[in-house]
This record gives structure tokens, C-alpha cells and sequence, in this order.
């Protein structure tokens, strides 16, 4: 039987790998328009790195990290996710005490032992954006209106931006004290990860995707109204700039944080139609996390976008930017002879920045334009015995299937007229 990529995990092939290539070029595009600059950290971090940077008591870290021991017996973990790694990486090298704030983006793998379903994988790829330094409400309106533009870059018109204020450890201790008030009386009713919830950290069971336990906590106290007049400021303010830029998003009361060092501005990005699990990315402020893991008390916020949920969404929405899924130029050589003069052109062409290609399976004249045609070159240049001779191309535009003689010492702007004319043509 032939080895098979492991179960949760998938090759990215071409012409899709171009799809992946478009929707990352245009995401980085977007974050380097609001300043931000790449990180880049190992894809395994020390187990305790996650748990403390995203809780023992999640289901990351207690059901779904890949973990093992290396050669020393030091207890290591792929990266569930971002953040941790950007927080460890943030104190190490000290870049807390140089020019703050400190705005990062970052795209990767992540790994997380899961039910394998539609968008959603054992090895999975983010994108995420993350901000250390500040806690004015304007960079929690910065971020939400960048990933508003991401999604708009990417074409994704159809998406639902959640948001809340999960407040601060003062006024979420009053919270939650309502709440587990609220829910003692029908504990029992949650389902046995809601109710383990109930006892390590209630707030997690709103988050609860069960529809018993959705039911069971309707009319459930707000978050919102237990706010201290900070917080309660803090989320006004966001709320306040993204109306003034035209920026939808509906409150959800919801939409909580579990952890203590998450703070104030919480949210998510939803794609109606596309399951039950809706959610695409999402994101919040965690004032407490660098502390949490023996840094400085450095504020942060960021968020992060599922790569595979984003093409899923776009998919079914058919605004999938799927490129050309081959080279612009297709080099056909009619004689064996004249396989020289063919890479010299093609040489030529790259040199200039043009993609090209030729045959390399010794097909003849007919099966090397069928195979062009295939590769989706938008033009073939012939290379034959008059070409040669007589120091021109022959040129055929697969587009509107005109040919036309090109002399060899005006090639390279002549093919970029036609590859240009070409891309007109086809944006009317």
C-alpha cells in the first residue's frame, strides 16, 4: 500500500498552490500599509510556552497539542498558534525596551490533534497580526478595521465581525460571580466539558458550541453590564471609530475570552454558509499574556486568520483568485537543432521578468502547442529553421489566436506589449 500523508493533513498542489500564493501576497500587502513588519519563530516552542501562554485549562493544551520529548528528554510542542511564540520572542530579545509599539504579522503551519472536517485539519495555516505596547482603544480599532481590509483585499464580501468587551480581571471577578449564579441551578444540564468549565472558568461555557448548552444559557447576565466605567469607555471608543469609517459589526455578548490576561476588545469574523463552525479567524486584546509568561507587564492585542477557512469561504462565494495557472510564454522548437537558440530565449525572457518555458519530453511540433494550451501560456513563440535564419519569432497569442513575426532584437518589449494588451483584454 502506498504512504499517504497523515490523516488531518493535505498537499497544496499546483494550479491551487497559486490560489494560496494570491490571497498570502495580498494579506501581507495589506498589514505593510498599516506598518507592520513579518516575524518569523520555530514551528515547535517548550511545552510550558503554551501553557501558560494559552491555559492548561483549554482544549488546546489539554486535548489537542502535539507534544513530545526530544534526545534530552525536554518536553516540546508543535505551535498550536502564534501569539505565545511572538510573546516569547518579544522578551527574549528585549524589543520591549526599544520603540513600542511593536507591530508584527506573521503566516505559518499551526498543529492542533482534531477531528479533521470541511476547512479544518490537524496541520493548519494562519495568518495573524500582533501589536505589544499600547492600550489605547484606537489600535483595537486599527486592527479591526485592517482585518476588514484583508477580507476586502481578498475579495470576501459576504462576513459577519463580531465584537465584545470581556473587561478586565476586576469586572470580569463580578461577572462571573453573576454568572455561576445564573447556571448553579442547572448545571447538570451542560454538557461534561461545559461542566468541568463551570468549575475551572465559566465564562467558557457561552463559548460552548453545543446546542444544549446554548439553550440552556439563554437570558444569561451580560458581560456589557458588568463593565467597570474603564472598560466600559474603552469598548465605547472602539465602538465609536468603527461606526465613524463605516465599519458593520454586531455585538455579541457570546463572544468571550476565558483567560485571565485576555482583556477589553474581543471579536471573530464569521462566513454565513459554510457549517456550523462559521468562524474564519478572530482575535482580542490580552493585556496580561506577556506577564503571564515572566515578561514584562506589556500590553498586546492581535488576531488570526484561517488560510484554509478563508479559500473555503471564497470558494463558495466564487471569487477565488485562481491566477493563470501556468507561464506567460510557451518556447516551441520545431527542430532538435535549435533547442540552443530556445533556451537563450528563454534565458532572455526570465531575465527581463517574464515567465517561460519549453518542452523538455522530446514531443513533436502539434503535441508541444497541445501541451501549451494545457500550461495555460498565454503566448508560444515558434523557434524553427526560418526563425533562425531569418532573425525573428514567430509568435502566437493563445488569447485571440493571432500570430505575428517578431525580429529578434525587439523580443522583450514586444512580448510585454502582448502579454500587457492580453491582461487588458481580459479585466473588460
Amino acid at each position: 500500500m502506498p504512504i499517504k500523508a497523515p490523516r488531518g493533513t493535505y498537499d497544496i498542489l499546483p494550479p491551487n498552490s497559486r490560489n494560496w500564493q494570491a490571497m498570502e501576497q495580498s494579506l501581507k500587502e495589506v498589514a505593510g500599509l498599516y506598518g507592520y513588519q513579518e516575524i518569523r519563530t520555530p514551528i515547535f516552542e517548550h511545552t510550558e510556552l503554551f501553557e501558560r501562554g494559552v491555559g492548561e485549562g483549554t482544549d488546546i493544551v489539554s486535548k489537542e497539542m502535539y507534544t513530545f520529548f526530544d534526545k534530552s528528554g525536554r518536553s516540546l510542542t508543535l505551535r498550536p498558534e502564534m501569539t505565545a511564540s511572538c510573546a516569547r520572542a518579544l522578551i527574549e530579545h528585549s524589543l520591549h525596551t526599544g520603540l513600542l509599539p511593536v507591530k508584527w504579522f506573521y503566516y505559518g503551519p499551526m498543529f492542533r490533534y482534531d477531528r479533521p472536517q470541511s476547512g479544518r485539519y490537524r496541520q493548519f495555516h494562519q495568518f495573524g497580526v500582533e501589536v505589544f505596547g499600547s492600550t489605547s482603544p484606537m489600535v483595537d480599532a486599527e486592527v479591526l478595521m485592517m482585518v476588514v481590509h484583508m477580507l476586502q483585499a481578498i475579495g470576501l464580501s459576504e462576513y459577519r465581525l463580531h465584537i465584545n468587551s470581556v473587561g478586565c480581571p476586576s469586572c470580569r471577578e463580578s461577572y462571573r460571580q453573576a454568572l455561576l449564579a445564573f447556571i448553579d441551578p442547572f448545571s447538570k444540564e451542560l454538557c461534561p466539558d461545559c461542566q468541568q468549565r463551570v468549575q475551572q472558568n465559566p465564562l467558557r461555557v457561552l463559548d460552548c458550541k453545543e446546542e444544549r448548552c446554548r439553550q440552556a444559557i439563554k437570558g444569561h447576565p451580560r458581560l456589557l453590564d458588568h463593565l467597570c466605567s474603564n472598560c466600559a469607555e474603552h469598548y465605547q471608543r472602539v465602538c465609536h471609530t468603527l461606526l465613524s469609517h463605516n465599519i458593520c459589526f454586531e455585538h455579541d455578548d457570546q463572544l468571550v475570552r476565558g483567560l485571565d490576561y485576555y482583556t477589553n476588545t474581543a471579536f471573530e469574523i464569521h462566513i454565513p454558509g459554510i457549517g456550523a463552525q462559521s468562524a474564519v479567524g478572530g482575535g482580542g486584546r490580552y493585556n496580561g499574556l506577556v506577564k503571564a509568561i515572566e515578561g514584562p507587564d506589556l500590553p498586546g492585542i492581535g488576531f488570526a486568520l484561517g488560510m484554509e477557512r478563508l479559500l473555503l469561504a471564497l470558494e463558495q462565494q466564487g471569487t477565488v483568485n485562481r491566477g493563470n495557472g501556468g507561464v506567460e510564454v510557451f518556447v516551441a522548437v520545431m527542430e532538435a537543432q535549435y533547442e540552443e537558440e530556445a533556451v537563450i530565449i528563454l534565458q532572455q525572457l526570465r531575465a527581463a521578468g517574464i515567465s517561460a518555458d519549453k518542452d523538455y519530453m522530446d514531443r513533436k511540433a502539434k503535441a508541444q502547442m497541445k501541451y501549451a494550451d494545457k500550461s495555460r501560456a498565454a503566448l508560444v513563440l515558434f523557434v524553427g529553421a526560418d526563425e533562425v535564419k531569418q532573425g525573428f519569432v514567430t509568435v502566437r497569442n493563445m488569447i485571440d489566436k493571432e500570430q505575428v513575426a517578431i525580429p529578434r532584437v525587439d523580443l522583450v518589449p514586444a512580448i510585454t506589449k502582448l502579454l500587457h494588451h492580453n491582461e487588458e483584454a481580459q479585466a473588460q
